[in-house]
């Protein structure tokens, strides 16, 4: 008898929630963000696929899905909502009574034995279905990395097997940054060391490239490479590493007085968070977005941890601090990191 893991996720869940809310919605671009407002600053939550087609993805501008996709329905962002049909999702894989590690709202890891896992999967696909009428793509692998990029390969709303045997045939060619875990900026440093494919890397001397990004990171991406992954799936409480609060304006920021009292606000709101938690902090973030779309990130460790709502603050107006631009502010974020 095999054991496998099994990734599902929700085909563009927030967007197909709100079709099934809104039925005269299906086949429509539809966009959910913000307010529902494109005319206001704020972000793409989720397009369905018909936006997508225009170019439409999550994190893009309200305003820019607008000008690539006129047609659109956008809708406002209706987290409890999303959460409550998580939970019926959830449920319904845990109704299979294996091991289930939620991921977030629209994907978990299930740990599953048996010879026939794609008959697994069309019953996690049925019962879904069956609890809250949305599509889900089912990524089979023998460990959670393989699982994990399975999905990309099944989607939408299909079943997907990718094992050590047909790793590389399937993704040996690919840029590095296609491996789940490896970002633009790892994969423009790897491409400038001659490592340009999942081939490549894991191919690459792990020594060597230990020197090159670190003793504990050089191994780790060759591991990755290789479809290797000792990962356990844990259906242990998922326990927050961090909470944060952010603000997109309306209007920019000019006046960095102005800045600092909404980063203070915002460290406050925060503080409250992580009090409702019962949390100490360690390190606080401020993320600052200037006009037009520059993103920027400073810290501040506290010198103890503390749940505090002074020390929060004051290590956010230190973050603050850090930032030399005193350019027009378009969005500012505040993240407390837990004590571990």
């Amino acid at each position: 008898m095999g054991r496998w893991v099994l990734h599902v996720d929700l085909d563009q869940f927030i967007a197909a929630v709100e079709v099934l809310r809104h039925p005269e919605l299906r086949g429509r671009p539809v966009v959910v963000g913000g307010d529902g407002d494109p005319s206001k600053r704020g972000v793409v939550s989720t397009a369905s696929y018909e936006a997508r087609e225009y170019g439409v993805h999550s994190g893009l501008p309200l305003r820019t899905a607008l000008r690539r996709c006129p047609e659109a329905v956008f809708l406002p962002v209706d987290r409890e909502l999303y959460e409550s049909v998580s939970e019926q999702v959830m449920a319904a894989l845990r109704s299979l009574g294996v091991v289930v590690e939620v991921l977030g709202w629209d994907e978990a890891f299930l740990a599953v034995d048996g010879d026939d896992p794609e008959a697994t999967a069309r019953e996690i696909r049925d019962r879904v279905r069956a609890a809250t009428g949305l599509e889900c793509t089912v990524g089979i692998g023998e460990n959670k990395l393989q699982a994990k990029l399975a999905t990309g390969f099944g989607k939408p709303a299909g079943v997907f097997r990718l094992t050590g045997e047909t790793w590389f045939a399937a993704l040996g060619d690919r840029p590095t940054d296609a491996l789940w875990g490896i970002g633009a900026k790892t994969a423009k440093r790897l491409r400038g060391l001659g490592i340009a494919t999942v081939g490549d890397l894991a191919a690459a001397d792990p020594g060597a490239l230990a020197r090159e990004v670190g003793p504990m990171t050089g191994p780790w991406l060759v591991r990755l490479a290789q479809g290797r992954d000792g990962s356990p799936v844990s259906d242990a409480p998922y326990v927050p590493r961090s909470c944060g609060r952010e603000t997109t304006f309306q209007r920019d920021l000019d006046d960095w007085e102005d800045v600092r009292r909404e980063v203070v606000r915002l460290a406050r709101r925060v503080a409250e968070d992580a009090a409702l938690d019962g949390r100490d902090v360690a390190r606080v973030v401020v993320k600052v977005r200037y006009v037009p779309f520059t993103t920027r990130t400073h810290g501040r460790t506290l010198e103890a941890p503390s749940g505090e709502p002074a020390r929060i603050e004051e290590a956010a107006l230190a973050a603050l601090d850090r930032f030399t631009g005193r350019r027009p502010v378009r969005l500012l974020g505040v993240r407390a990191e837990f004590a571990r």
